[in-house]
């Protein structure tokens, strides 16, 4: 297929971040929205650097050094994503400054030290006296060895050290900003006439004194820094090491990646950055970020919950599924019917009592599950705990290689290990990333199966803000075949032959070609054929090409991805039957579901996976049918929604604009359909009804 009728995966990545700014700038959304969604951006900029520039930068260097060829080049990206970048960069420093502008008009003032009055200074600097200095370990810069000891994505302040004295020599100090000790924010005492917020950054700029004054310096400058790091692990393959100690040493590497990005305070004299660069051994200009005073923007998405009301979203409290109601049995709800779960309007709550009831209930035998990324307080693991504590087989496959997440999940491995818990070894190269719960049950007839299948991970943190599916089931193939795939994480090459569940590495990406050919010849027949897709990102080239051939027979496609597409919709005699919307908004849209017309019947799925390599052909992930009718209906419900969406849909990637994130327009007396708020309204009338 012609690169011509793609859009360059990273390129579009960056656009999906543009729209993440689209909505700090949005006036629609209240104040402290705006501020989240600039951390959103801030922090999905840094991953974007440790994972996606550190891949590129590798990839180029293979390419010099052995002279690899690729579709593409990887010099010529990296140029693009830096001038995409620092385009983005004011955009990003405009909209931050406009929050601030419009919150200290709203009562609400985030300040530096010079705006304080001499009371609040006392506060402070009681403040930094009793819980800042003691986080506070400068590194002396002639000290420093090498900048493998300074940590990935932290703040430091570049200290220039003088005194009034002439006889003391100047000298130059790191301090590093401890966000993870102390919070970024320190709220005054409100006064009654606004309330005022000073960054910790500069609570030690002003009280840099109180560090140094032994030494008889009396005169600071400080300006702000700090390094990304290639995130990427690099697993060794030593056969007299568990896997479990090769990750634990590969995450110590990590913490020493080359770093592929370096932020500085653009007001940084040129002889202190020079020094630095020196210092630490940095001779490639491309890796170099002028940026502003303050970095870490993404601390702002934990900005604490103070101010004004009608300054936050509106609470949408996740509510109770009407189908399992307090004080009924959760296993004789699903012995009866399916039961979705769409999370976060409905409450995860569900998910912790099913594992709690499994845990004390005399009738069942075992719960196996899997878990990618679990809370940090996880009531999860708690019940797996607790299951094993009371008897219960219990047995856990706990992804080690889950990206971010693995220092947490070796932990949680070793936690669950002395309660008892079976674990099921990650296996190397190919993530576990479905998400499957099993319960086996003794009941009258003999063994019966409760299966979970979920698009989103078993984490109550998340599911607050995740859009996900959840199916609550006993139907039996699906429960055996959810078994099969348990004895498949252990013996990964031999796999099972399903009659419902299709499973990547095996048969996802041969299920939806199968599909959409199918969607083909009906097109070609006459017939009707469409297809509904929604997922986080579109990537597969293979599956991109099939989308263009439906097309091109005239099978209407929908698409609703809130990620990466490098699809590109109205191709002329490419691509007009395809359209692509994505919706950013308050909720992460994290979900997978899959609508085929067939005929006249439509055929539904959910997965874990989105259409890219990685979930095809290098991970385990699920697809299940959804087969209940009540089911199908409010899926497709649902998804009518979301295509209606005239607020926070964007139509994306158009051959016929030059906007890559157009809004779509609502005409003038056309009814506001904001998606999220309709779901969550629709779902709240079925719990009422």
């Amino acid at each position: 297929m012609s690169n011509s009728n793609l859009i360059n995966r990273e390129i579009s990545w960056l656009n999906f971040n543009a729209r993440v700014l689209q909505e700090a700038t949005d006036k629609t959304n209240p104040l402290f929205e705006r501020l989240r969604f600039v951390g959103i951006y801030s922090n999905n900029r840094d991953e974007f650097f440790r994972v996606r520039v550190a891949t590129m930068r590798r990839l180029k260097e293979i390419q010099k050094e052995k002279h690899e060829i690729l579709n593409f080049d990887p010099s010529k990206t990296l140029k693009q994503i830096r001038t995409i970048i620092d385009q983005q960069e004011q955009a990003y420093m405009d909209a931050y400054m406009s929050v601030r502008d419009e919150l200290r008009d709203n009562g609400f003032n985030i300040v530096g030290f010079g705006d304080l009055n001499p009371n609040q200074i006392h506060q402070v600097k009681k403040y930094f006296t009793k819980y800042v200095h003691p986080y506070l370990f400068p590194i002396m810069l002639g000290g420093l060895k090498d900048v493998e000891g300074l940590r990935d994505n932290s703040i430091y302040l570049v200290v220039r050290l003088r005194s009034s004295k002439s006889t003391i020599k100047d000298d130059f100090a790191l301090v590093k900003v401890p966000t993870s000790r102390v919070s970024r924010f320190f709220l005054l005492p409100d006064d009654g006439v606004e309330s005022v917020v000073v960054l910790l950054d500069d609570i030690i700029r002003y009280n840099l004194e109180e560090i140094f004054f032994p030494f008889g310096y009396d005169i600071f400058d400080a300006y702000s820094m700090k390094f990304t790091r290639d995130a990427e692990l690099d697993l060794e393959n030593d056969l007299s090491k568990s896997f479990l100690e090769i990750m634990a040493e590969s995450l110590k590497q990590r913490k020493r990646g080359a770093p592929v990005r370096f932020i500085y305070d653009k007001d940084m004299p040129a002889e202190i950055l020079d020094l630095l660069l020196k210092k630490f051994k940095i001779n490639k200009k491309d890796i170099l970020i002028p940026g502003w005073k303050y970095h870490n923007f993404r601390d702002f998405m934990s900005f604490p919950h103070v101010g004004n009301k009608a300054l936050w979203a509106k609470p949408l409290p996740p509510m109770r599924h009407p189908d399992l109601p307090p004080y009924k049995s959760i296993f004789a709800v699903i012995k009866e019917k399916d039961v979705m779960l769409h999370y976060p309007y409905h409450t995860f709550m569900h998910i912790i009592d099913l594992l709690r009831e499994a845990s004390i209930d005399p009738k069942v035998r075992s719960i196996k599950m899997t878990l990618y990324r679990a809370a940090r307080d996880s009531n999860v693991i708690n019940a797996l705990a607790n299951a094993a504590r009371n008897g219960k087989s219990v047995t856990v496959f706990l992804e080690l290689q889950a990206r971010f997440d693995e220092k947490a999940n070796i932990q949680w491995s070793e936690k669950l290990h002395e309660e008892g818990v079976k674990i099921i070894k990650t296996i190397p190269g190919l993530k576990v990333h479905s998400k499957l719960i099993l319960i086996r049950r003794k009941e009258t007839e003999g063994d019966v199966y409760y299966t979970n299948i979920s698009t989103g991970n078993f984490n109550e943190s998340t599911a607050q803000v995740y859009a996900d599916d959840s199916l609550l089931t006993c139907d039996a193939q699906i429960g055996l075949e959810a078994g099969q795939m348990f004895r498949l994480f252990e013996t990964p090459y031999s796999p099972p032959t399903l009659k419902k569940l299709v499973i990547s590495p095996y048969s996802t990406r041969k299920h939806f070609l199968k599909l959409l050919n199918f969607e083909i010849r009906n097109a070609k027949a006459g017939k009707e054929a469409w297809c509904i897709l929604k997922m986080n990102s579109v990537v597969d080239e293979s599956l991109v090409e099939k989308l263009y051939q439906a097309s091109q027979a005239g099978v209407k496609i929908q698409i609703i991805c809130r990620g990466i597409c490098v699809l590109i919709p109205g191709l002329p005699g490419v691509s007009e039957n395809i359209e692509v919307i994505s919706i950013i908004d308050r909720f992460l849209e994290h979900s997978r579901v899959f609508v085929f017309a067939n005929n006249g019947n439509p055929l539904y799925f959910t997965s874990s996976a989105d259409w890219m390599v990685r979930n095809l052909d290098h991970r385990f992930e699920v697809v299940c049918p959804i087969e209940d009718p009540k089911i199908q209906q409010e899926l497709h419900d649902m998804l009518k929604i979301q295509l209606a969406d005239n607020c926070k849909a964007r139509l994306i990637n158009r051959a016929d604009s030059n906007d890559m994130n157009m809004y779509r327009q609502r005409g003038e007396n056309e009814e506001v359909i904001r998606s999220q708020n309709v779901i969550y309204d629709y779902l709240k009338n079925k719990t009422e009804s």
